[in-house]
This record gives structure tokens, C-alpha cells and sequence, in this order.
């Protein structure tokens, strides 16, 4: 049989799981998509996938677009997600591409996050006006939790736009720091509150110590990555049509019993 090298995107919400990265005797996202390749795949065993993830994503972030990276025999797209989406539980397997030896899932040229505030309370041209301001070129000390990346990075984009009840706000960029959307969408809601003002954020950018707090991590998802180059390919569009449905009708129970409390 011969081995090939694949990039599947895959999805997740992110309250199913103790976040992306494996972790000993806890569910993770890395850790259910070893236990799901071991069971479709015979003899093999975990080091012959040498598997590699495209962005870590926290505990309670949602991924609609996550990329993971392994080898694999099965020589059919279509059967080899098909077989893993028939064991996973709470991944979705959703596209995939074949790719070379020695890519790195990590250097894609776009990232892009979606981020939902509750509007009440929010004025939208504020919030927006504050959104605009991370665009370009900044220093985001102030709006990450450091790690051992430089903090100087460029944001290609952020659009904020106000949908019924919520204020979606998505961000475009090579990459992102650790907890860095939801420090901007924390001084995005504390400016479109009145809590803050737009000075508040350009002293934080300017390196002031400025904090604005922590937005929660379940409004946050992981859109997308996109890599120069690659397509990927979409096998069956009606395979989670089934899944859908059924969560679906839970959601409409559950705003049934708290819209009659």
C-alpha cells in the first residue's frame, strides 16, 4: 500500500474537549483524532501518523476550519473521511488535500477567527471605530498573554458587523498570539459600552500597561487557514446533513424551555 501525506480540515466545538493539544487521561482534539485514525487503520501505530496540527486552539474555543496534518494509505478522499467521521466523536472531518513530505501545516498565509458579543449595550459604529484601530502593524503586548513570539504582527483585517441579537467581529491575519482576539474584543465591547474610550486603546497600542480584561472562549472560532496553493476538496456536501438536523432541533428545545421560564 502506498502512504500519502494529507491536510484535513476539520471541526469541533470546543466544549467538548479540554482543548486541541493532547493532554494525559483528558479528551482533546489531537487526542480523539489519533484514537480515530488507530481505528480505522489496522497495525498501525501512533508515531507512524506523525501528525501535526495547524493552530492550538484553548478549552472552549470552536474550530470550524482547523487544519491537522498525517499519513495515511487509504488511497480515496472520500472513504478516508467517510471512515473517520463514522467513529469520531465530536470531530468533523470535513475536507482534505494531499500534500508533500515536509509541509508544515503551521505556516499558512491567513488565519481567520470570528468572534460574537451580545449587542445589547453595545453601539455599533463605536465598537467598530475601536475594531479599526487594531488593523496594520501594532505591538499587541498589551493584548496577548506572551509566549516566547515576538509581539509585533500585522492584522490584515476586522470587520464588525451587527446581525439581530449579536455583534460578529472577524479577524484576518497570518497568525494570531495566545488569548490575543478575545484581549481586542474585550476593549472592543468596553469601548462600544462606554466603559472605555478609543484613547484608552491607542495608549494600550502604544505599549501603556491598559488592560481591558478576557472575553469568554466559547464565542470564539476558528474560521479558517488558508495556505497558498492548495485546494482543498470537499468529498459529500450533504455528509453532516443528518447531525446538523438533530443538534439543530436540541438548540430549538433548549430556547423552547428558557424562553418559558
Amino acid at each position: 500500500m502506498t502512504t500519502r501525506r494529507v491536510a484535513v480540515k476539520i471541526a469541533y466545538m470546543g466544549k467538548d474537549f479540554f482543548g486541541s493539544q493532547r493532554q494525559p487521561d483528558r479528551k482533546t482534539v489531537v487526542g480523539e483524532v489519533i484514537s480515530n485514525l488507530l481505528q480505522i487503520s489496522g497495525d498501525k501505530t501512533e508515531g507512524w501518523f506523525d501528525i501535526k496540527p495547524a493552530s492550538r486552539t484553548d478549552r472552549d474555543v470552536n474550530a470550524l476550519g482547523n487544519v491537522i496534518v498525517f499519513n495515511t494509505t487509504f488511497d480515496d478522499d472520500t472513504n478516508l473521511l467517510k471512515a473517520l467521521n463514522a467513529v469520531s466523536k465530536g470531530v468533523y472531518y470535513r475536507s482534505i488535500t494531499t500534500v508533500e513530505k515536509d509541509f508544515n501545516p503551521r505556516f499558512a498565509s491567513e488565519r481567520i477567527y470570528r468572534y460574537v458579543l451580545p449587542a445589547k449595550g453595545i453601539d455599533e459604529l463605536t465598537a467598530r471605530g475601536c475594531a479599526e484601530l487594531f488593523i496594520g502593524e501594532h505591538d499587541f503586548i498589551r493584548f496577548c498573554r506572551p509566549d516566547e513570539r515576538p509581539t509585533t504582527l500585522k492584522i490584515d483585517s476586522v470587520e464588525l458587523r451587527k446581525e439581530k441579537e449579536v455583534i460578529i467581529i472577524e479577524f484576518r491575519a497570518r497568525y494570531f498570539l495566545w488569548n490575543m482576539i478575545r484581549k481586542l474584543c474585550a476593549a472592543i465591547a468596553s469601548v462600544g459600552s462606554g466603559r472605555s474610550r478609543i484613547s484608552d486603546v491607542e495608549r494600550a497600542l502604544n505599549g501603556e500597561n491598559v488592560s481591558f480584561g478576557l472575553t469568554r472562549p466559547d464565542a470564539l472560532t476558528l474560521m479558517d487557514i488558508i495556505y497558498d496553493g492548495l485546494e482543498f476538496t470537499v468529498p459529500s456536501d450533504d455528509m453532516f446533513d443528518e447531525c446538523v438536523e438533530e443538534e439543530m432541533f436540541n438548540d430549538l428545545l433548549r430556547t423552547f424551555f428558557f424562553k418559558s421560564l
